[in-house]
């Protein structure tokens, strides 16, 4: 048999990454403002909405038969949470989005005193919802093509705008539909283990644990044909399951590093208080570190794909590896 060339490194990809961004720092632009508009701009509230509703619902809970102590549990997790919601988070879109650093939610302050807080209303709560999700395609597109040209070799493969959001969208409602589709019924089958035994719900979380990684990796490559190759959203994705069947292994492990470099280091950014200038150093870290990734996992794709291909090619005459 020949000799197979060796898949791309996880940790020179990386690198790579990170050269490409430093080399192009100005690809950091898109988070960069998104972090500084969270952090000093306005907050769009709803709670409001939500007080002004508060006694129909505890009303109807009532004549339905649910215990004062439910109730009050319920009101308990809601004025500890919904108060702190920032609508404008909705600006960070996923699988295709803008990175965005999380601020803690307790300190009201800036640097620039109390931000504004705008509060949303019954009629304009649908648009806002709206309005937020389609800003973010349209930035998410933009951020992830930008990203993607400092690492194409040949910068005329770069997904035309009009193509980039066009697909970005049909990726990003694929997305909303399947993981609903699939999160419902996994949260139906926890919630019915944990009636009948809590060990039983901790074999089951173990075993989803296990098996996201056949949902996780491939979403996370979904949208990378788009950028690097100009696929349409079915292309890519099928591109993507494609890269996963093959290189689980390695392409899971990469994905993981992703993330805990990723999780990790937002818990050094996040050290500054809200209230302080030095808030602006975890910002301008966050959003070099994060668009570096996101430039190293473009490479992975691009160099793992290649490398497919390769070993395809190597393998096909003997028969030992027929394309379907």
């Amino acid at each position: 048999m020949e000799n197979l060339p060796p898949p791309p490194g996880i940790v020179r990809s990386i690198k790579a990454g990170f050269d490409a961004i430093a080399s192009h720092v100005t690809a950091i632009l898109f988070p960069l403002l998104l972090n500084l508009f969270l952090w000093l701009g306005p907050r769009l509230r709803m709670d409001a909405l939500f007080n002004s509703i508060k006694g129909d619902v505890v009303t109807l809970w009532q004549a339905g038969g649910v215990s004062a102590e439910e109730i009050q549990r319920v009101l308990t997790w809601y004025d500890s949470v919904i108060p702190r919601v920032n609508l404008f988070w909705l600006l960070r879109t996923l699988p295709v989005g803008i990175s965005s650093l999380p601020l803690p939610q307790e300190a009201l302050s800036t640097p620039l005193g109390d931000p504004a807080i705008w509060q949303v209303g019954a009629l304009s709560f649908a648009g806002w919802i709206f309005l937020l999700t389609f800003a973010g395609w349209i930035g998410g597109a933009l951020y992830f093509r930008n990203v993607s040209w400092t690492v194409l070799t040949e910068k005329e493969q770069t997904a035309r705008m009009p193509q980039a959001f066009m697909q970005t969208v049909l990726i990003s409602l694929f997305c909303t539909v399947f993981l609903t589709a699939l999160g419902l019924p996994i949260l139906f089958l926890l919630t019915l283990a944990a009636q009948v035994h809590i060990v039983l719900a901790n074999i089951f979380v173990l075993f989803l644990s296990l098996a996201s990684v056949w949902v996780i990796v491939p979403i996370f490559f979904w949208p990378f044909g788009v950028f690097m190759k100009r696929q349409n959203a079915l292309t890519s994705m099928l591109s993507s399951i494609q890269l996963t069947r093959f290189t689980l292994p390695t392409s899971s492990l990469f994905v993981l590093t992703v993330f805990l470099l990723a999780t990790g280091l937002n818990f050094l950014w996040s050290l500054p208080s809200e209230d302080s200038w030095m808030t602006l150093v975890g910002i301008f870290g966050h959003s070099f570190v994060t668009t570096a990734l996101l430039a190293g996992s473009f490479i992975y794709y691009r160099d793992m794909s290649e490398w497919i291909q390769v070993v395809l090619e190597k393998l096909r005459p003997s028969g030992a590896v027929k394309q379907a």
